[in-house]
């Protein structure tokens, strides 16, 4: 990828270096299945652990993810210009949200406490995305490695952004009051898809106005859409593979919507929810 020269992010808080007081915690079985599943609204599971901790200064950020932190500085810019030019062309405003850089474990608001073992999260009502540099490490180990894999990550929990400021995630929440479990999992694993395909779109239209992609990163954002789909992760913990219990996604499935959005590059591409 072709970042270095773009803008940084001033929605950026850098929490690295802070340790979350303490609070609750989350049994180790309940951590696991998270790991899986990731991204999404974490607001009923993070409220389990509770949202009371604050943070204390324990030491500077660690040398060794200085890139990392600014290279997710100028994906978070990057979207922040797709996506506002995208909703001014429809008449709309975008407003910005806020990305939280911490480690370990910190307080997530209205979302309760965010941990590390979660992996990358959006928080609905704080506007914010929660990310601990770790997991493109983590990422990289089940086969997702490279800049735009990470870039990927980023453009999907900016996605669950976009549907927020659109009011989709309320929608889908609605629609799953009194479903089955089953049916629940079937809505979220299409919301999930839908920011999959608003990941490709940013990263067409980031491509288009500076030549962002270079060989290989197409293949890359794909690798690390199919290592973090739901049949993958599964078979990854030794678990029975369920459709119906998945909530994010198969393999083929997140490869088809990121790939969607990036052939066309048109957010009225990723309705998920025809049909």
């Amino acid at each position: 990828m072709r970042w270095q020269s773009g803008r940084r992010s001033s929605n950026i808080e850098d929490r690295r270096g802070r340790k979350a007081a303490a609070g609750g915690g989350l049994g180790l079985l309940v951590v696991a299945l998270v790991v899986l599943l990731l991204g999404g609204d974490p607001r009923a599971l993070l409220q389990m652990v509770g949202g009371s901790g604050g943070a204390v200064q324990s030491g500077p950020p660690p040398a060794e993810q200085a890139e990392a932190a600014d290279f997710t500085s100028a994906v978070l810019a990057s979207t922040e210009d797709v996506w506002g030019e995208i909703f001014r062309a429809s008449g709309q405003t975008y407003r910005e949200p806020r990305l939280i850089l911490f480690s370990g474990r910190t307080s997530a608001g209205a979302c309760g406490m965010g941990s590390a073992a979660m992996g990358p999260f959006y928080c609905p009502p704080n506007q914010e995305v929660y990310l601990d540099l770790t997991f493109f490490d983590d990422l990289a180990g089940m086969g997702g490695a490279g800049d735009f894999a990470a870039a990927y990550v980023i453009g999907h929990e900016v996605g669950h952004h976009v549907q927020n400021l659109l009011g989709t995630s309320d929608q889908v929440r609605g629609m799953q009051q009194g479903r089955s479990q089953a049916d629940a999992n079937a809505l979220s694993v299409r919301l999930e898809l839908q920011a999959d395909c608003y990941a490709g779109v940013w990263a067409y239209h980031a491509n288009r106005t500076s030549r962002m992609l270079e060989p290989g990163d197409v293949e890359e954002g794909l690798a690390a859409a199919a290592a973090i789909g739901d049949d993958r992760l599964l078979r990854r913990a030794g678990r029975d593979v369920v459709p119906e219990a998945f909530t994010h996604g198969s393999s083929a499935q997140r490869q088809q919507w990121l790939n969607r959005g990036l052939q066309s590059g048109d957010p009225q591409s990723c309705d998920t929810f025809g049909g």
